[in-house]
């Protein structure tokens, strides 16, 4: 079995740079600047309008359909074919969302040797009392021998808007739940399952946490799902959360929160369960069709 940390500097598959892996190669090494180059060629497209006043076509916000790292910088250059170093204004950024700023983080640590791999679960900073559809990267501080947690969305924009209280590389994790952890606290009745969700269309429950445990599952063996990508068990509704279902997502919930002495049955029970792992073509919720991971 590969070790754990090699795993997770290995730039493949939906993280791998192809052509450009040398661009992401020269950006400067320092976490704080890799996150600033991010933050000046991509714009969450739904905070576009509220913080940036920018108005997106839907067109643009198709943008956010992307899936791998290559195609992401592909399209940053269509639309500024300047160096990533060079901070674009909003209108010409790439319409994203949380996954791709962390993708572009785990992408570009990877590329510089430094084990990295995002994490789906739910933001407690976005809006008081609930816990939001987030992704953050988690990388390993060698200094510190431990993994960290790095959230590459929020820049000073969304820092002073959120009233943010801690330093976005290091983010506590009590401020931002890992899919797993939010689904054992409300298996246990330690958490609220409806907290947990997309408040602003008002959809949560325990069924939205189980998507994000597999899409945690997926992305700790390097597959980074769009956020409404689903696939295999992740259907609506609590209903749909059979005690079969269940006893499964304990189980994977538990190992994504068990530490690196879990990681060869997390790849094990990946490989094995078709269930969980990502195929090579999943439903688009959004645009409510089946598509290629690889677009």
């Amino acid at each position: 079995m590969e070790d754990v940390r090699d795993y997770y500097k290995a730039a493949v598959p939906m993280a791998s740079a192809g052509k450009r892996a040398t661009e992401l190669r020269e950006l400067p090494q320092d976490l704080a600047k890799q996150c600033e180059v991010i933050q000046g060629v991509l714009v969450h497209r739904d905070m576009a309008p509220w913080l940036y006043d920018l108005k997106l076509t839907e067109q643009q916000r198709d943008d956010a359909h992307i899936r791998p790292i290559e195609l992401m910088l592909k399209r940053i250059h269509e639309l500024d074919d300047r160096p990533l170093t060079i901070a674009r204004d909003p209108a010409h950024r790439m319409p994203t969302v949380c996954r791709h700023f962390t993708l572009m983080l785990t992408a570009i640590l990877r590329e510089h040797g430094v084990p990295a791999r995002s994490r789906c679960g739910f933001g407690a900073y976005f809006n008081a009392g609930k816990f939001e559809d987030h992704w953050v990267c988690e990388y390993w501080n060698a200094q510190q021998s431990r993994w960290v947690l790095v959230d590459a969305q929020l820049d000073a924009i969304q820092r002073k808007a959120l009233n943010l209280k801690f330093d976005p590389l290091e983010v506590p994790r009590d401020a931002f739940i890992i899919a797993g952890d939010a689904w054992q606290q409300c298996r246990a009745g330690r958490a609220d399952a409806s907290r947990f969700g997309l408040s602003h269309i008002n959809m949560a429950g325990l069924w939205f946490i189980a998507g994000n445990v597999i899409r945690d599952f997926a992305a700790l063996n390097r597959m980074e799902a769009l956020p409404w990508d689903v696939w295999g068990m992740m259907e609506m509704g609590d209903e749909a959360l059979t005690a079969e279902r269940k006893a499964l997502l304990d189980k994977v919930a538990a190992l994504t929160m068990a530490g690196d002495d879990a990681f060869p049955e997390i790849r094990k029970l990946y490989e094995s369960d078709e269930r969980l792992r990502m195929p090579p073509v999943v439903y688009n919720v959004l645009r409510n069709a089946p598509e290629s991971i690889a677009s």
